[in-house]
């Protein structure tokens, strides 16, 4: 096991039960955003990128090491949206777990959260998401403010929805 395999693993036992009583009966979420994208860094990628770009060879294996990452993690489900650098993110791991990524449009963050807390309250979830998207669901699971620049995607935030307490981990 790997330093970032050993750190998410402490920061989800710590979630889980940092809040006694109240952490069982509350989810713990985990939130990525997509992998690199193949048309980042394009000249002009705003004027001429597809609307759905696959990943890049970098963000391909990006989306293995989080897999193998989060492989143990206890993940029960796994959320993204319709797009295909979020699908092509989970994919890896949804392989290993024998999960399916089930898909809830990037603009409702409501049916994301309703379909969450209906679905799986005592579960650990994974949400991949985009960088414009995530800091919403973090807040309307009741996370702090959190900011996610255009070239970043390393962060994994590891969220416990009873304390509000937001870990972040760079893979």
């Amino acid at each position: 096991m790997t330093v970032l395999h050993r750190r998410l693993a402490l920061a989800v036992f710590a979630l889980l039960v940092g809040a006694p009583g109240v952490a069982r009966a509350q989810q713990t979420l985990i939130f990525v955003r997509h992998a690199e994208r193949a048309d980042a860094g394009a000249p002009s990628a705003m004027s001429t990128a597809p609307a759905d770009p696959l990943l890049s060879a970098a963000g391909q294996a990006r989306a293995e090491r989080l897999a193998m990452m989060l492989r143990d993690s206890g993940i029960k489900a796994i959320y993204a949206t319709e797009f295909h650098r979020t699908q092509d993110t989970a994919a890896p791991l949804a392989s290993k777990l024998h999960l399916t990524v089930q898909t809830v449009p990037a603009s409702d963050t409501a049916a994301l959260v309703a379909k969450i807390k209906g679905d799986h309250a005592r579960d650990v979830v994974l949400v991949v998401g985009h960088s414009n998207t995530l800091p919403d669901a973090i807040k309307a699971f009741g996370g702090p403010p959190v900011t996610i620049g255009d070239q970043e995607y390393d962060a994994i935030f590891v969220l416990n929805p009873a304390s509000g307490t937001l870990t972040l981990i760079r893979y």
